[in-house]
């Protein structure tokens, strides 16, 4: 079966022979996109989230036939090494990982977040980002989602023209 989708804004075509296959497996292992992890494997713990036309969803039980169409962000589509996401640059900067399994899952949740939510409260996080750090670094990942909107605000104002 031909599946079609829109990864990382690159257009993806892949060819497998079983359409119900995890998304998370084609994106690791047929893809070789390392950044989005294995966690529970029960859509539980979000280790495997990626942002799906917006979404975020749990990788690990989405067959990949439902991908068709649709625009899929991984944690690799985010930023890079030399330009990093907002996101990306929160999290450096509140030092937010301890082992740092899970923390490509939290970010990408909080990318959805970020775009239902451009300044999102307290209980807007806890509401929508259920991710699970076996290190508990909630604290320090709160602190980055707030300073990641600030970045945003930062950015935006960068790019506008200037008023005279």
């Amino acid at each position: 079966m031909r599946i079609s989708f829109v990864l990382n804004n690159s257009d993806t075509e892949i060819d497998l022979t079983d359409d119900t296959t995890p998304l998370l497996w084609v994106i690791r292992d047929v893809l070789g996109l390392k950044g989005t992890k294995f966690g529970c494997g029960k859509a539980a713990c979000g280790a495997c989230t990626l942002v799906i036309d917006g979404e975020a969803v749990r990788s690990c039980l989405y067959p990949v036939k439902f991908a068709e169409g649709k625009q899929i962000t991984t944690i690799e589509g985010l930023g890079t090494e030399e330009n990093p996401h907002p996101i990306q640059q929160a999290w450096i900067e509140e030092i937010v990982p301890q082992c740092g399994y899970c923390q490509s899952g939290f970010m990408m949740a909080t990318a959805a977040l970020l775009e239902k939510h451009q300044s999102p409260t307290d209980d807007d996080i806890d509401k929508n980002i259920t991710n699970i750090c076996r290190c508990a670094t909630y604290y320090r990942m709160r602190k980055a989602i707030h300073r990641a909107v600030e970045l945003k605000g930062t950015e935006i104002s960068e790019t506008e023209p200037q008023k005279s």
